[in-house]
């Protein structure tokens, strides 16, 4: 299943509707999820691999008009009322997601790499190398250049987004991912450009716009079902809710690890938001709560500036030898 990345908008919380908020599912187009890094997710389409969802935003194609939804799949079920609203009834913590195990010990070595796990005793995962390896993806797209071979980073599974942010003030300019674990090298590849050329909240990523990006790359990890949904801490875990809306039909939605904390939001108004962007009309009660499923998990993550990528990348391939080939600089100047 695929995610994203959302909007700047500060979020108005509250426990009733948005005011002017229409019926249905999902929200109008003109709504995007709060906070810079703040993920929604899209439709859930359980029979493939690797549905899309736009950017920590809405879905790239079809489903409701709330990208931070995960309606289910044609043929899943999830019809009209009628739905009793109970407890989730497997509240065991368990391993959802196979994947490598996450773990963060140093920091990389460039200054923008900041990772949203918690210290751990073996070497993170996520590399500055990732990030140069989407910048080049990005670079020979948009320039019709062959693309850059297969990278050296490691090739393992994993849960997985891309972020673009644009200018000084870090504006989103586009995140999409999945939480399907992916090869990292294919997957990499492919979400780069699905979420600087897709993501439907923004037009297609132009050549002159390159000197101006920053990317992140997510890797997605230790994902555990939890019975309460308070048990999770800010900053450190991502969340993934589902529930049952006031139609009866299942939704789903998801914040990275850093949202809550970049939003100055508790774990009340972190749920609240994300059932507000999962499509939740009626008024939010405590007793509501307690019906929804909550899946924590965690994050490894690196950000790299261009102007870091160019440094990078000159250094790999003048000093080591080593590394993609270097796209045509004259074209950056």
């Amino acid at each position: 299943m695929a995610a994203g990345c959302c909007g700047v908008k500060k979020q108005k919380l509250s426990s009733s509707p948005p005011s002017g908020s229409g019926g249905g599912g999902g929200a109008s187009s003109s709504s995007h999820c709060s906070g810079e890094s703040q993920c929604r997710a899209g439709e859930l389409g359980l029979g493939g691999a690797g549905t899309r969802l736009n950017g920590l935003g809405g879905l790239s194609g079809g489903g409701s008009g709330s990208g931070c939804t995960l309606s289910p799949p044609q043929g899943c079920g999830g019809g009209g009322g009628g739905i009793s609203l109970s407890p989730p009834p497997s509240c065991g913590v368990g391993t959802l997601l196979s994947t490598p195990a996450a773990s963060i010990s140093s920091s990389p070595s460039l200054s923008s790499g900041v990772s949203s796990s918690s210290p751990g005793s073996r070497k993170m995962v996520v590399s500055a190398e990732m990030c140069c390896f989407c910048f080049d993806v990005l670079y020979c797209h948009l320039y019709g250049y062959q693309q850059p071979r297969t990278p050296r980073f490691t090739n393992e599974p994993y849960p997985l987004f891309v972020t673009w942010k644009i200018g000084r003030d870090k504006r989103l300019r586009g995140c999409i991912g999945t939480f399907s674990a992916m090869n990292l090298h294919s997957g990499l590849r492919e979400y780069t450009l699905t979420s600087a050329l897709k993501d439907s909240r923004f037009p297609p990523m132009t050549r002159d716009e390159l000197p101006r990006l920053f990317c992140s790359v997510s890797l997605l990890t230790n994902f555990e079902d939890v019975c309460d949904y308070l048990d999770w801490e800010v900053g450190v875990h991502g969340i993934r809710i589902e529930f049952i809306n006031e139609k009866g039909s299942k939704r789903t939605a998801t914040y990275l690890p850093e949202v809550a904390k970049e939003q100055g939001w508790d774990h009340i108004q972190t749920i609240d938001s994300l059932l507000r962007k999962g499509g939740y009309k009626a008024p939010i009660t405590n007793e509501f709560r307690k019906t929804i499923k909550l899946t924590r998990y965690r994050s490894e993550k690196m950000t790299l500036s261009y102007a870091e990528y160019l440094a990078h990348r000159q250094h790999h391939h003048f000093q080591n030898g080593i590394g993609h080939p270097l796209p045509p600089y004259n074209h950056y100047s």
